[in-house]
């Protein structure tokens, strides 16, 4: 986690930049109409002009270059011919791999007009990410924001599901530790600085639990209820951390 403080902050920067601009193109087509393909290509284009690789492609046999989970899909959605409609909402989940380092980042958009209790949800998930940030320095514990992000989504009356969560990134896609959305303030080993790793909840309409398809990659709500999720890359310093894939 702590190799070259300097450069992994420098590389993962330049990554998480490319893997946040391709969602802020993505934001300019996520319209009733669209295909979950068509962002798959956005993205793979965008990555690509950039002289990055979209991390996702092939990775343990996945298809496509981004995730695109709509309304009860969790996450590790497989992007199709599926049209996107009116009042749906739908994650992107991008990653861009650029001189051995990779930048993570997802965002939950609303399709034309979404209803209250779907817009609620997905300002909740966005809310209780930059909440759990906030808090991140040097020294906390790994459990303060598992219980920053609980305890906000559950006063809302939503739940966070358990089955996923953040990790360590750097020059592998997935490393230690595992950043979980839930939890007790003050356990689970201390955060350093120079740590970089995703924070990326998951928030459900209804209740926390979910099953992956067959296809052995989507993650669906075991109630069918409507599910939002966003995440970011950030560096830990002494003071607070970094974040790596803010859009402009």
């Amino acid at each position: 986690m702590k190799i070259n403080y300097k450069e992994a902050f420098e590389k993962t920067r330049i990554a998480g930049a490319i893997a946040a601009g391709a969602l802020d193109e993505v934001a300019k087509i996520a319209k009733p109409g669209i295909r979950t393909d068509e962002i798959d290509y956005l993205c793979y284009e965008f990555i690509n002009d950039h002289k990055a690789y979209s991390a996702p492609l092939f990775y343990r046999g996945f298809p496509k270059s981004c995730c695109t989970s709509t309304n009860h899909i969790v996450c590790h959605g497989i992007p199709s011919e599926k049209v996107l409609k009116e009042g749906d909402i739908v994650n992107v989940d991008v990653t861009a791999y650029k001189e051995g380092w990779h930048g993570d980042t997802s965002r939950t958009f609303e399709i034309g007009e979404v209803s209250i209790k779907a817009k609620r949800l997905v300002q909740t998930t966005h809310e209780a990410l930059m909440n759990a940030i906030k808090i991140v320095k040097d020294d906390i514990h790994l459990g303060d924001i598992g219980a920053e992000i609980q305890n906000y989504v559950e006063k809302k009356g939503f739940s966070v599901v358990q089955d996923f969560c953040g990790h360590g990134i750097g020059q592998h896609f997935h490393e230690v530790p595992n950043i979980l959305h839930y939890g007790k303030k003050g356990t689970g080993e201390k955060i350093k600085s120079g740590m970089i790793f995703t924070i990326e909840p998951m928030i459900n309409l209804g209740k926390f639990e979910t099953k992956t398809l067959n296809d052995g990659w989507t993650a669906v709500t075991k109630d069918k209820s409507l599910s939002a999720q966003f995440e970011h890359t950030i560096g830990v310093t002494e003071e607070g951390c970094e974040i790596f894939t803010l859009p402009k």
